[in-house]
């Protein structure tokens, strides 16, 4: 099947590493996803990634601990989860380019968006580190800039959820499973998809966010060919 999309930015959560462990990296969970990657990266498909780090680091460990040096820590985090994902797709024949948005050029490149876009043009994958930089700004917003920065088509929500839901599924199985939102719904209703900052840098930007679930790995490849699956968010 021809692929809807020409550029994608695909966010996957720390937690997605880790699989059932719920901590660190899973290398078979690690070897699913980059398999799936690989699909689409052969239909021609132009890949960026943003990887969070809750899977080794989530906010301070005590209540007086300095919420910027939390920040930093977890962006150090996201760095360990690029290389990993660099390693396994590399490994997978794919080439694949790490840019981190604190300089650190030892293990891999600083953030230079021209840059990026070459490396997408020539066909690598390129997998954005350290969020954007800055404390007080999740990698949910690291993904809204980057995909917006890149000039994606739309950003692929990775999540341990099918779609977006009314509420947590797995506690209250009455809550409503949404196929189709408006940026001003999720805001409006208070829905967790992405945090504000995301959402509205999103709406501003007309970028489209599509939520489907990690647990049938194939929900990549459907999404890149435009299925229906999990929500779809767009318009005002």
């Amino acid at each position: 099947m021809q692929p809807k999309y020409h550029r994608v930015l695909i966010k996957l959560s720390g937690e997605a590493l880790a699989g059932d462990e719920g901590f660190g990296i899973n290398p078979t969970v690690v070897k699913s996803i980059c398999k799936e990657v690989k699909k689409i990266w052969m239909q021609g498909v132009e890949i960026a990634i943003v990887v969070g780090g809750g899977n080794f680091w989530r906010g301070r460990f005590a209540e007086d601990m300095d919420k910027s040096s939390a920040d930093y820590m977890g962006m150090l985090a996201t760095v360990i989860n690029a290389m990993a994902l660099q390693d396994v797709m590399e490994r997978m024949d794919m080439p694949t380019r790490v840019q981190s948005a604190i300089d650190m050029k030892t293990i891999c490149e600083p953030y230079i968006k021209r840059k990026a876009i070459r490396h997408l043009e020539k066909g690598r994958v390129v997998i954005f580190a350290a969020g954007t930089g800055n404390p007080f700004f999740t990698t949910d917003t690291a993904a809204a800039l980057r995909a917006v920065e890149i000039g994606a088509d739309i950003i692929l929500l990775a999540k341990n959820v099918d779609a977006v839901y009314s509420d947590d599924p797995l506690i209250n199985p009455q809550a409503t499973r949404y196929e189709r939102l408006t940026y001003s719904e999720v805001i409006e209703k208070n829905l967790q998809v992405m945090d504000l900052t995301a959402i509205t840098l999103c709406k501003e930007n007309k970028m489209p966010i599509q939520v489907f679930g990690l647990a049938n790995p194939e929900n990549l490849v459907h999404a890149v060919d435009g299925e229906k699956i999990g929500t779809i968010i767009q318009g005002s």
